[in-house]
């Protein structure tokens, strides 16, 4: 299947869920001077929030009626959390800081603005919220769950295609992972070819979980068309062609989760 034909498949199924709902975005005040952007979307009924970390730079894009451009796995799978019922936060960028690097996101700067922004979720939600991160966005949502241990909103964690390079300041293997005591899933692609993301290093990720109630590694196979960059959003290091797929199993996980 070619990239434009995926992509236009992808709007037919997203078109089809009745969840698709034009979110909002928000400036909240985090740090003295500066404010985080954070785009919301509410699913009715919904028992949970996620709370997205997109990787690379960060951020979620331009929003165009309603709804964000970003081709990371995680911005553009926005409709489909909401149809398998969860409300939708997306942590943008902070008003001092163009770009979401490495450092910058295992800075106490980050976690106060993420802080921020929690609460303003939770100000449209009680619900209980799950950090999701995807590539160098789990750098992020590893740290602010650690960070978090004593805060019993939030549910759990979920990491997908995670950084696993001990090279990299951040990366998730390198992080205090025995502090987290909260359901975590594990989510990586066996043809994840991202250098900085090996699955042969994700072992590593679940080793460090020695408290964790509950833990699981799902290892997703198949994908269609993969081309680009091997770090990007058309590659399996994405899950191109399987969003569907790979978002149900973390939903039906974070409704249920288990060892």
């Amino acid at each position: 299947m070619s990239r434009y034909r995926w992509w236009l498949a992808l709007i037919f199924a997203l078109q089809g869920c009745a969840a698709w709902a034009d979110g909002q975005t928000f400036r909240i005040p985090t740090r003295a001077g500066v404010e985080a952007s954070v785009y919301w979307e509410a699913q009715e009924g919904a028992k949970a929030t996620v709370f997205l970390f997109t990787g690379g730079n960060g951020g979620y894009g331009k929003v165009v009626d309603g709804k964000p451009t970003s081709h990371n796995f995680l911005a553009r799978s926005v409709a489909l959390f909401l149809a398998d019922g969860f409300n939708v936060a997306i942590f943008g960028l902070p008003s001092d800081t163009p770009a979401l690097d490495y450092g910058e996101r295992v800075n106490p700067r980050h976690l106060a603005d993420v802080r921020a922004a929690l609460e303003f979720v939770r100000s449209k939600s009680p619900a209980p919220v799950w950090l999701v991160g995807t590539s160098r966005g789990t750098v992020s949502a590893a740290y602010v769950a650690i960070a978090s241990v004593d805060d019993p909103g939030i549910a759990g964690l979920v990491l997908t295609s995670s950084v696993t390079a001990f090279k990299k300041q951040g990366a998730v293997p390198t992080q205090n992972l025995a502090a987290l005591k909260l359901p975590v899933l594990v989510v990586h692609h066996v043809g994840d070819v991202c250098v900085v993301c090996r699955p042969s290093e994700v072992d590593w990720i679940m080793k460090g979980l020695k408290n964790a109630p509950l833990k699981k590694l799902l290892m997703i196979t198949g994908g269609v068309d993969p081309s680009g960059d091997p770090c990007e959003s058309y590659h399996y290091h994405a899950y191109i062609g399987q969003e569907q797929e790979v978002v149900d199993r973390i939903a039906a996980w974070m409704h249920n989760p288990v060892n």
